[in-house]
């Protein structure tokens, strides 16, 4: 999968680049135990931290960057981000607009309030036949705010930037909001719809299933050493 980025070029120096989501992983789970002791199991047990599907998911992808410091104090947002006018008509210069609270009316995880809205300063660009799939970047609790989630076709909407917007969740939030945090997190997704396919276990779908579980429930690892598929370094080239 081979994915363009492009930007104003005034505004190429100052912008960071989207990185690959494994590349920013969050200090949190870095520092966080392996492992812990329950109550319940009386015994040390893993925590998520060894869970290759949870770790996997927050790896997936890209992330799109926070451009500038973005300090917020009761309820107010600010910057002070000195770069130059963009070289193209329309572009925007602000890293935040917003939506109306009307245009979320009706939806549950509105809060009455007005929407943020994390510009793009980045134009995205897919292969022939797969979407860009958008969310609030995976399993990241701790952000003050929960993104939308939105699906892009970004093999045809090519030539201007895709603006993210969040519903701001931490009202008591106090503080700086620093350049290149994570706003969204982004996955090229296939649009050709999926043809479901149920069936019964025969049973060497049965012996299958009985090995699998036994051997899992054994010993830990399992998953990571047999099943989990190698997750490949993509460079990144300018264009």
């Amino acid at each position: 999968m081979r994915i363009v980025f492009r930007c104003d070029p005034a505004l190429a120096d100052h912008l960071p680049r989207p990185v690959p989501a494994r590349a920013i992983l969050p200090d949190w789970l870095r520092s966080m135990p392996a492992k812990a002791h329950s109550e319940i199991h009386g015994r040390e047990i893993r925590t998520v931290k060894q869970c290759p599907p949870f770790v996997d998911a927050m790896s997936h992808g890209f992330m799109i960057l926070l451009p500038c410091d973005m300090t917020v104090r009761n309820g107010a947002f600010s910057w002070d981000w000195a770069i130059p006018a963009p070289s193209t008509e329309g572009h925007p210069r602000s890293p935040l607009s917003f939506h109306v609270a009307e245009q979320l009316a009706g939806a549950p995880f509105s809060n009455g309030l007005a929407a943020v809205k994390f510009n793009s300063f980045w134009t995205i660009e897919l292969e022939e036949g797969w979407s860009l799939f958008a969310t609030h970047p995976v399993n990241r609790h701790e952000l003050p705010f929960r993104l939308v989630t939105g699906v892009v076709d970004s093999d045809r909407f090519t030539d201007a930037g895709i603006n993210f917007p969040a519903i701001w969740s931490d009202p008591d939030f106090s503080g700086v909001l620093p350049k290149g945090m994570p706003i969204a997190q982004c996955f090229p997704v296939p649009r050709a719809a999926p043809d479901l396919v149920f069936e019964r276990f025969d049973e060497a779908h049965k012996a299958a299933y009985e090995k699998t579980v036994t051997e899992v429930l054994a010993e830990p690892g399992v998953y990571r050493k047999r099943f989990r598929a190698k997750r490949r370094h993509t460079p990144a080239h300018a264009v």
